[in-house]
């Protein structure tokens, strides 16, 4: 099912995803198909759970793919709103 979840991306982000941090997390299973279908989505995990990456991920293979086929303007495309201070000053 893990494998599963990874469909969604592109073929360069599904590899780069294997390559560097194996299958997908539950969290990152359960909200990738949800945040990929433009629902609003409240990602609440334990800390090493991979939240962020799960938070960003689906928006960055987008952008990818958006620079790839020259269509990526410049300009503000997405904005994450982080419940935890630290967190937000990491990003």
């Amino acid at each position: 099912m893990a494998e599963d979840a990874l469909k969604i991306f592109n073929e360069y982000t599904r590899e780069w995803f294997r390559a560097a941090l194996g299958t997908p997390t539950a969290v990152q299973e359960q909200a990738w198909p949800e945040i990929a279908a433009g629902k609003h989505t409240l990602v609440s995990a334990p800390t090493g759970t991979g939240k962020t990456l799960t938070a960003f991920l689906v928006f960055i293979d987008r952008l990818q793919e958006q620079g790839d086929r020259g269509e990526l303007i410049e300009g503000l495309q997405l904005i994450y709103i982080s419940p935890l201070k630290s967190l937000a000053g990491d990003i």
